[in-house]
């Protein structure tokens, strides 16, 4: 009797909260306090919220309003400043895990941990729903939960098949990574779902990677923690980090592509496309290397110092056509019988010169301590810039000041706007203003009474003759030129910033034409 409730999704009205209200000159029965709950209170009617004020700032001292909303910000401020708000934030697995055991002990239903390991991340943090999931579980499994029941009520994909796609891109295997792919369509298993475990392994491996003494802390009940300790390092750390950030991003692309699974190959093919330069398995490249038959010219580039290698994969197959047309036929012979003596018609220059170009291609340094590009010009033509400066005159000042007031006030617009900014004033008397435009179009219907009229509104009684010919002076060609100075200035800035030129000499970066843009104000 202490305890009333109120949906107010479904008594929302005046009525039903002053009947609420009545309740309140009412001491407790038992406890020590009477309880007001009302769900969902942001649904309530402004009304409704005006007649709880009164009892909400002086409420009686055994009584207690508890206000429930999953949205506070439709909540009045005047109702907000009389409450103490309390945020439920989303539980951990691990608290979700440890209540489900002890109800489930409590209500002698056998169950596995790693079951009860996927309801709680299921429930994303709310003990309801993972008690609701479990109920649904037990009705599943048949009076039990166990992992496989529980994987294939919720649709999750098995742990196995995420670490095999983790170990294939460590590896570098792309056909690994495709025919885990094709078991996971031909299971009907979820690709979002796979991409989900994955993005949970590679945050646990990151951890792992960044804080190693955190490895005595994992999941001691967890199998798969010894494979995941592995795979921390044999993965290297930023491919790591690159792996969850594709994953992540990769969930939004799977609604996008016809193909859920061409979808989720493509995503975690993209590791080996972006693959950080020095990374690529040196089996791989000996492989490339002796595809396309050049794995004699290896020991000529081979470089004198580790550090180096890394720039090499991408560059070593090429030096191979270097040397010159007559010493082709003897590299070729030699790889036939490499123990024979060399047999060069001219050993002493023509495998020199070939040598030193190919020392030359490999020991390019990683940092070019060279001075930055200079970028003269980063438009490209005709695409910001006028086409031609105005020729500034008296007239043109007068007659720019004047239209771009009328801008301002929005007393012109559409084709008549075009017609005063793309104009010129050529001569001007008392009674008549001489325009010059370059199109015909302008020039057309009522644009020239409707500009005399918006002239009239600054006090100019004129008539308003045009002409059609060149056009020197004109306030389109006033604001092009401003725009261009800013644009010249503001890419003046960017080249002779410090960071961006060091981007330049070290990276071999270069500012794209085009991609500067200036914003006006």
């Amino acid at each position: 009797m202490d305890y009333t409730e109120l949906d107010a999704a479904s008594n929302r009205g005046v009525d039903e909260v002053q009947a609420l209200l009545e309740q309140a000159v009412y001491k407790p029965v038992q406890g020590r306090f009477k309880v007001f709950m009302i769900d969902e209170v942001h649904m309530l009617t402004g009304h409704a919220f005006n007649a709880m004020l009164k009892t909400l700032e002086e409420p009686p001292e055994y009584l207690k309003f508890v206000l429930a909303t999953t949205d506070p910000q439709k909540v009045p401020v005047t109702v907000l400043s009389r409450c103490l708000q309390f945020n439920l934030r989303p539980m951990a697995p691990e608290t979700v895990l440890q209540h489900l055991a002890q109800v489930l002990q409590a209500e002698n239903v056998s169950a596995e941990t790693q079951a009860l390991r996927l309801i709680s991340r299921a429930a994303r943090g709310s003990m309801r729903d993972a008690l609701s999931l479990t109920d649904q579980a037990i009705a599943f499994g048949g009076g039990q939960l166990q992992e496989a029941t529980v994987r294939q009520m919720l649709g999750a994909v098995d742990r196995s098949y995420v670490l095999r796609l983790i170990d294939a891109l460590a590896r570098g295997d792309g056909a690994a990574v495709v025919d885990t792919v094709e078991s996971l369509r031909s299971n009907g298993l979820n690709a979002a779902s796979a991409l989900e475990e994955m993005t949970g392994l590679l945050q646990r491996m990151a951890v792992l990677q960044a804080v190693p003494e955190r490895a005595a802390l994992q999941e001691s009940d967890d199998p798969d923690t010894p494979e995941i300790v592995r795979l921390a390092h044999a993965l290297p750390a930023d491919e790591t980090q690159l792996l969850y950030s594709l994953c992540l991003h990769g969930r939004g692309e799977l609604g996008l592509a016809p193909d859920e699974y061409a979808a989720l190959t493509m995503v975690l093919l993209r590791l080996l496309a972006f693959k950080p330069a020095g990374t690529a398995p040196v089996a791989a490249a000996e492989k490339k290397t002796l595809k396309t038959g050049t794995e004699v010219a290896r020991p000529v580039v081979a470089p004198p110092a580790p550090t180096v290698w890394p720039a090499v994969p991408a560059t070593a197959p090429a030096p191979a056509p270097a040397p010159a047309p007559r010493t082709a036929p003897a590299v070729a012979a030699s790889a036939d019988d490499a123990d024979g003596p060399p047999w060069v018609e001219e050993p002493d220059e023509a495998m020199e010169e070939a040598v030193q170009t190919s020392r030359r291609l490999v020991e390019v340094p990683v940092r070019d301590p060279g001075p930055a590009p200079r970028l003269d010009r980063l438009r490209e033509p005709g695409e910001v810039a006028p086409l031609r400066d105005p020729v500034l005159s008296a007239e043109g000042d007068f007659w720019f000041d004047t239209v771009m007031q009328l801008a301002r006030t929005e007393s012109i617009s559409a084709l008549v706007r075009e017609l005063g900014l793309q104009s010129q004033l050529v001569a001007r008397d008392a009674g008549q203003w001489l325009l010059r435009v370059e199109r015909e179009s302008l020039n057309q219907g009522n644009t020239r009474e409707r500009l005399s009229a918006a002239l009239k509104t600054l006090g100019h009684e004129i008539r308003l003759v045009v002409e059609i010919g060149p056009v020197e002076d004109s306030a389109a060609l006033r604001l092009a030129a401003q725009a261009a100075r800013r644009q010249t200035e503001a890419e003046q800035v960017i080249r002779d910033d410090p960071f961006v030129q060091s981007m330049m000499r070290d990276f071999g970066g270069k500012i794209v034409p085009g991609t500067l843009k200036t914003t006006v104000g």
